[in-house]
């Protein structure tokens, strides 16, 4: 038995919080943790971490149903009339937009990864229809997503604006973030990763890193994120992990993290800003408000994550 297949097999947390559980390990975020994530905001500073919705731009390149949103006016200032007529002069503008629930900055749900037939506490992949998810879906957490968020620049550690394509960040290098930056995390936080792949964009237009091999997490970090029993994970590459680290497997890590413990994946955080400002004033935890959309169903979520020091 491989390394990682006795991880498959050893981790879980199916049946910790009952057989009916569909939080995860957000069942450790309490509301003594919201309170003691809020009492760190001291200079009510906020930092938008999620990528700016543009019609027809972004990182997806159309494969399966991953696009990147549509945007476009169905009411503009230059229209000669409106079909709602308002009196007195007045017009209107609106608009219409379409996207992937997972083709920009998002939350992985619970039942977005299933193996064996089997998602998240044992419920079946069945349970996910054409009519969305009866099980583990958005919904049912999307309220869930304020805690404590830490930062752990791993590009920064490395002395990199980005980590170089594959690599896979490992437990030895999340616990010298730790060190090298005067932070740990704990219980019920969501632990936010840098690889610095957002830095490679030049303004939004070039999207190449994100089309080929990408640095993020190897499949031995979910052992350290389980054993501290953190809330969530996010990064701002496309899936968290590294890519084609584990030959035979292309989601370990989403296997062990979404499907064995519950813990929920955010991808494509845009975390530049943020990091320096950590960077310049040494604090690296903060208060993170990241609802998710309240999708009936959904399998993921877009959100706009902030980060409040």
């Amino acid at each position: 038995m491989s390394e990682f297949e006795e991880l498959l097999h050893r981790l879980s947390n199916w049946g910790k919080w009952g057989d009916d559980d569909e939080l995860g390990a957000l069942n450790y975020i309490t509301a003594e943790k919201r309170v003691s994530a809020a009492g760190l905001v001291r200079r009510g500073e906020v930092f938008a971490l999620g990528l700016p919705i543009t019609g027809g731009q972004g990182p997806q390149r159309g494969i399966g149903s991953r696009v990147n949103p549509l945007h476009f006016m169905t009411a503009s200032g230059c229209d000669p009339s409106t079909s709602v007529p308002l009196g007195g002069g007045a017009g209107y503008t609106d608009d219409f937009i379409g996207l992937s629930v997972q083709g920009g900055t998002q939350w992985d749900a619970l039942c977005h990864i299933f193996y064996d037939g089997t998602m998240y506490n044992g419920f079946p992949a069945a349970a996910v229809t054409s009519r969305g998810a009866s099980r583990n879906g958005i919904d049912k957490v999307h309220a869930e997503f304020v805690t404590r968020g830490v930062l752990l620049d791993i590009a920064a550690l490395k002395g990199v604006e980005c980590l170089d394509p594959g690599y896979a960040i490992t437990t030895t290098d999340l616990l010298e973030a730790e060190e090298r930056q005067g932070v740990s995390f704990g219980e019920g936080d969501a632990v936010v990763v840098r690889t610095g792949q957002m830095s490679t964009l030049a303004g939004f237009t070039d999207w190449s890193r994100f089309h080929g091999v990408e640095a993020g997490l190897h499949y031995e970090t979910a052992v350290l994120l389980d054993e501290r029993g953190v809330a969530a994970v996010a990064a701002d590459n496309t899936m968290v992990e590294a890519t084609g680290h584990l030959a035979g497997y292309y989601v370990p890590f989403h296997m062990l993290a979404l499907v064995n413990l519950g813990i929920h994946l955010g991808e494509f955080w845009n975390l530049e800003e943020l990091a320096r400002d950590c960077a310049a004033d040494g604090v690296y935890d903060f208060m993170l408000v990241a609802q998710a959309l309240p999708i009936t169903g959904g399998t993921g979520s877009p959100l706009n994550p902030l980060a409040i020091k």
